[in-house]
């Protein structure tokens, strides 16, 4: 059985959502199934109107990305999370939900399962690093396996040189991240999808 993914992110103008398709392409390669799922959206329908390119790509991604929900964290043999950030903080809409998954932490699903996450912000300094600490202050309480990208691959350095995670400066109006920052993501996915397979089998014998 192949190891299982789960990319799960928000995004308002997509450049988050294309650092999630590579992701997503990157754990594929490496031979995960790969379930690619977006939050819901929180914001009032005035503030996405406000934004032309935020109703974009709302109204191109809604019908072509299923909301993710519990059963897709349950079902994962690792995460990738993706968000842009807020003052150095996720955004509410990927927050809602992981807050929402306390049950399944109760139960003990998510615990010993990698997890890695990627980020986009209007500006270099934008709080891309704090964000991607912010979260792993979660996965720390779920017992999760953090998988940063740390200097592991000269992809690393070419994107930018950020160990915690793919990360994308999409300047104000935001721009789609370049192939070097995409390259980066597609190895974050290979990673990924190598710890997932081999903790999958931790906690298969562990269980056994």
């Amino acid at each position: 059985m192949s190891v299982r993914v789960l990319v799960a992110y928000y995004s308002a103008t997509g450049s988050v959502h294309r650092l999630a398709e590579a992701v997503q392409a990157g754990a594929e390669a490496a031979g995960a199934e790969v379930r690619l799922r977006r939050v819901a959206e929180l914001a009032p329908a005035d503030a996405i109107a406000s934004n032309p390119a935020w109703a974009q790509h709302k109204q191109d991604t809604d019908s072509q990305v299923e909301v993710v929900s519990l059963d897709d964290l349950e079902w994962a043999d690792g995460y990738a999370f993706g968000t842009p950030t807020r003052y150095g903080a996720p955004a509410a809409q990927l927050k809602q939900f992981i807050d929402s998954a306390s049950s399944l932490w109760h139960e003990g699903k998510l615990a010993d399962k990698p997890v890695t996450t990627f980020v986009s912000s209007a500006e270099q300094h934008g709080g891309q690093e704090a964000t991607i600490l912010s979260l792993n202050n979660v996965f720390y309480h779920w017992g999760c396996v953090i998988v940063p990208l740390g200097y592991t691959d000269d992809v690393v350095y070419e994107a930018g040189g950020n160990p915690y995670g793919t990360s994308w400066p999409a300047g104000f109006p935001s721009t789609m991240p370049d192939e070097a920052v995409l390259n980066c993501a597609r190895y974050q996915g290979r990673r990924l999808a190598h710890f997932a397979g081999a903790l999958s089998g931790v906690r298969s014998g562990a269980s056994a």
